[in-house]
């Protein structure tokens, strides 16, 4: 897995920041040899909102192959997905996880998993920004008891139409419970929403 700050508002000393369970010795070679100009991950964030198999990525560049090609020798896995993260105030992140899989095994892990990802990629994301000290969290309004039950469900890997039978509310109350939670709490999407809630302790599972 790799997390990548790819822009920070506002900067900071310690930007450019990145963390990852790659071997070091990759990690080194990837910053040192300047793949972040080559890599076709990091152009998922250029046109991407949803999360991105690696399989859909355009590697015909003689230098993208090369890359992969090099990764490969290094212990990193050919198959990968790329969750692309937009903040509120324009900081940009990625988080990747790749695996050796066959690709069949890979698409059912994907799959099943891909919910999971999303939030981990935003909950990974604020905590990044807050730690390493990218931006402090302004006053956060207090959720309303919908609103958190609306959040903890969605969390769960419910669907709008599900929270409403859950709660005994309509879909479109839910759906304005999840877009007022996303105000309160400066979230671009839901899973942003969620990931900030729970970073800050407004909902617990």
């Amino acid at each position: 897995m790799t997390f990548l700050v790819v822009r920070a508002a506002g900067g900071s000393s310690a930007y450019p920041y990145y963390a990852t369970t790659y071997p070091d010795t990759w990690a080194a070679r990837y910053i040192d040899n300047g793949y972040l100009d080559i890599d076709p991950v990091i152009d998922v964030m250029r046109w991407g909102l949803l999360p991105v198999d690696w399989s859909s990525l355009d590697r015909r560049s003689g230098r993208a192959r090369r890359l992969f090609q090099e990764a490969r020798c290094y212990g990193i896995g050919s198959q990968g997905l790329t969750v692309p993260v937009r903040g509120s105030n324009g900081e940009r992140s990625l988080f990747s996880v790749t695996s050796r899989l066959p690709r069949r095994e890979w698409s059912r892990l994907r799959d099943s998993s891909i919910h999971e990802l999303q939030i981990l990629s935003h909950y990974l994301h604020e905590t990044v920004f807050e730690v390493v000290g990218y931006r402090k969290f302004d006053r956060i309004r207090k959720l309303s008891g919908r609103e958190s039950q609306c959040l903890r469900l969605l969390a769960m890997g419910r669907i709008s139409k599900q929270i409403a039978a859950d709660l005994g509310i309509s879909e479109n109350s839910v759906k304005l419970y999840l877009r007022s939670a996303r105000l309160k709490l400066g979230a671009v999407t839901s899973y942003q929403a969620v990931a900030r809630a729970s970073f800050l302790e407004l909902i617990r599972f």
